[in-house]
């Protein structure tokens, strides 16, 4: 509850420092795909599979539940707060709520910072994780997916700061103070290739790690930092509802999925429920309503190998 109440402080004092933010229904104007329309429900129509749910282990169908943990922070499109700072929704919310209605169970929902919810899966204490987690070569040594979209790697800088366009190679960045959640993908690449900028003989750029995504965006507007790397559809999003943010672009694609412990049993049955939820239009529905429908794939996979 502390950490809801310090995210919503920071979101408050975001919206002060960033004036005039609204979203496309408050007469913001929003790029193709990037509009959202939270009030939509098309998870309602989604009914239990029986061929399907008999795939799940019989413990799992007697306890009638499945244990996720799930980040939940920042604003749309992954997973947010509303107004009342309690119920979350988002793309993961609404494809897990989904997923576990096709296997006749329900969601017992647990949140968690980003950084814990890995090596909580692999010592048992959840049984699945949701938080836009891509997947990579590295985590997939401990930890198994379930992909549901395809997402990845980008950044965003101030609009009136002209020194970036697009990115292309992470030496532009030298010289910069970059910011960005903490243990993930974006910080793992920043970390692994902070030797571009001395094999180029420039000087370093800055990681600076935030573990609450609205404290990235008020660094970035505060010009504590110069550049944020994130999530293409969080970026994206945020630019339009942010006036003096601009979103670069893509950096690098990556499949997010559902986390599961290493060789979990709930693997197969997970990925049946995605792949029924994209062959009967549910899938593309709740992309629709949250605006990621570039992010689509075609079908659901366990564990592929990570983008090059």
């Amino acid at each position: 509850m502390r950490t809801k109440r310090r995210l919503l402080s920071l979101t408050m004092l975001l919206a002060l420092v960033v004036t005039g933010c609204g979203s496309p229904a408050d007469g913001g104007t929003a790029p193709t795909g990037a509009a959202i329309k939270p009030s939509e429900n098309p998870v309602a129509e989604v009914v239990k599979d029986d061929k399907i749910a008999a795939l799940l282990p019989q413990d799992v169908r007697d306890a009638g539940t499945v244990k996720f943990a799930a980040s939940v922070g920042g604003t749309g499109p992954s997973a947010y707060f509303a107004d009342d700072n309690k119920t979350a929704l988002g793309l993961d919310i609404d494809i897990a709520e989904a997923a576990t209605k096709v296997l006749g169970v329900k969601v017992d929902r647990e949140v968690a910072s980003f950084e814990a919810i890995l090596p909580a899966l692999t010592s048992g204490k959840y049984q699945v994780g949701t938080g836009n987690f891509g997947v990579t070569e590295a985590r997939k040594k401990t930890i198994d997916f379930v992909t549901y979209i395809n997402d990845g790697q980008g950044f965003a800088v101030r609009k009136d700061d002209d020194r970036l366009s697009k990115v292309t190679k992470l030496d532009q960045l030298c010289g910069l103070k970059i910011g960005t959640g903490a243990g993930t993908t974006f910080e793992a690449t920043l970390e692994r290739e902070k030797h571009v900028c001395a094999d180029e003989g420039k000087p370093a750029y800055e990681v600076q790690v935030f573990s609450e995504n609205a404290a990235v965006y008020l660094g970035l507007q505060q010009k504590h930092i110069d550049v944020i790397m994130s999530t293409i559809n969080g970026l994206r999003y945020a630019a339009t509802q942010q006036p003096n943010l601009e979103f670069l672009g893509e950096f690098k694609r990556l499949d997010v999925g559902f986390a599961f412990q290493k060789g979990s049993p709930l693997l197969p049955a997970f990925q049946a429920a995605v792949n029924k939820l994209i062959e009967n239009g549910t899938y593309k529905k709740i992309l629709d309503k949250w605006g990621t429908q570039d992010s689509a794939i075609p079908k659901s996979e366990i564990s592929p190998a990570e983008h090059a």
